[in-house]
C-alpha cells in the first residue's frame, strides 16, 4: 500500500524488542497490552504475513494506519483497509481456518466463540476526516451529532457481520480524549476551546467524539441485552475517561511531560509526526504521547492495566472477566 500513515521505521519501536513493525510507538501498543495480559507470550502477526492455518489459529492483527469506519476517512494519508476491508479480510481468514477444521463449521465457531475480537475504531473518523475540513466535506455535511449517528450506524453493521463471521467476545473502545493530543495542542490554544473550559484541549472535538463514545455504549448495551446478536458478550472500554485519568494524573504515573511528543516536530512535537532516524527524547517514560498522535508503551502498559481486573473503565465486565466467561 501507498500511504504516509507508516511506522515500519526508527526510531518508532525503539523499545520493542524486534524493533520497528509498523507500531506506532517506542514499544508494545494498546492492542499487545491487553494481549500479553492475558498469556499471549508471541506477537500477533499482522494479516498481510498471517495465512497458513496454523499461524492464524493464533490470533491476527487486521489493523490499518489511518483507517476508519468511514471508506473515505483516512485516504489524505494513502491507502488504507478501512473497517469493511478489514473485516472482509477477517472473513477470508474464517476461510482459511475452516479448511483447518476440514469444513466443520461447528467445530469452527465454537473454537472462534472462545476468541477474543478487539476494535477501536472511531478517532481517525474525526481526525483525518471531520475535522479536516480542508480535504472531506463530512463536517458541512452532518452537525457533530449527525455524523456520530452514521458513524454508529455503519460500526453497528459491521460488528453484527463479523458476528455472522463466528465473532462472541467482543472488546470496542471509546475514543479516547484526541481533543489533547500534541497534534491538536500544537493547532489550538485555549482561545479555540468552548464554553469555559481553561484547559489546552480542544474541547469542541472532545465533545463531538463524547457524543459517539456515549451511543456506543449504548450499542454495547443493545447488543448485550437483546435478541439481535445471541450468545455475543460486549465490553465497552472506556479510552476516554483512561486516558482523561493518565492527563490529569499524569504526576501519579511517573509522567513528566503530557503536552509534547517524544518525537516529532514543532510545537509541541505535534505538528508533523516522527520522522525517519529523528532522536526522540532520552527518558520515554516520562512521556505521555510517543508522537503527535500516539502514546507512549508506558502510558499503552498503565491503560491496559487499569481495564484488565477492575472494571474502572469497562462496562459491563473487565477484559479478564470476558476472557473467563
Amino acid at each position: 500500500m501507498l500511504t504516509l500513515a507508516r511506522a515500519n521505521y526508527g526510531p518508532y519501536g525503539i523499545d520493542f524488542p524486534l524493533g520497528a513493525t509498523g507500531r506506532f510507538t517506542n514499544g508494545v501498543e494498546n492492542l499487545r497490552s491487553p494481549a500479553r495480559l492475558l498469556g499471549f507470550q508471541n506477537f500477533i502477526p499482522p494479516f498481510a504475513r498471517a495465512r497458513a492455518p496454523r499461524e492464524v489459529l493464533r490470533g491476527v492483527n487486521f489493523a490499518s494506519g489511518a483507517a476508519g469506519i468511514r471508506e473515505e476517512t483516512g485516504n489524505n494519508l494513502g491507502d488504507h483497509a478501512s473497517l469493511s476491508q478489514q473485516v472482509t479480510n477477517f472473513g477470508n481468514v474464517v476461510q482459511v481456518m475452516l479448511r483447518y477444521f476440514r469444513g466443520d463449521a461447528s467445530l469452527l465457531n465454537s473454537y472462534l466463540g472462545r476468541c477474543i475480537f478487539f476494535s477501536g475504531m472511531g478517532s481517525n473518523d474525526y481526525l483525518n476526516n471531520y475535522f479536516m475540513s480542508n480535504f472531506y466535506t463530512t463536517s458541512s455535511d452532518y452537525t457533530p451529532k449527525a455524523f456520530a449517528s452514521v458513524l454508529l450506524q455503519d460500526y453497528a453493521n459491521q460488528l453484527a457481520k463479523m458476528y455472522t463471521m463466528g465473532a462472541r467476545k467482543v472488546i470496542v473502545t471509546s475514543v479516547g480524549q484526541i481533543g489533547c493530543i500534541p497534534y491538536q495542542l500544537a493547532r489550538y490554544t485555549a482561545n479555540n476551546n468552548t464554553g469555559n473550559n481553561s484547559s489546552r484541549c480542544n474541547e469542541k472535538i472532545n465533545d463531538a467524539v463524547s457524543m459517539f463514545n456515549s451511543g456506543l455504549k449504548r450499542l454495547v448495551q443493545r447488543f448485550n441485552g437483546g435478541t439481535e446478536l445471541p450468545g455475543a458478550k460486549f465490553v465497552y472500554l472506556d479510552f476516554y475517561k483512561s486516558t482523561s485519568d493518565l492527563y490529569r494524573n499524569s504526576s501519579q504515573y511517573g509522567f513528566e511531560v503530557i503536552d509534547k511528543g517524544c518525537c516529532g516536530v514543532g510545537r509541541n512535537n505535534g505538528q508533523i509526526t516522527c520522522l525517519p532516524l529523528q532522536q526522540p527524547c532520552p527518558d520515554r517514560r516520562k512521556y505521555l504521547f510517543w508522537d503527535a498522535f500516539h502514546p507512549t508503551e508506558l502510558a499503552n502498559v498503565l491503560l491496559a492495566q487499569s481495564s484488565f481486573s477492575t472494571q474502572s473503565f469497562t462496562y459491563p465486565i473487565n477484559i479478564q472477566q470476558l476472557a473467563m466467561s
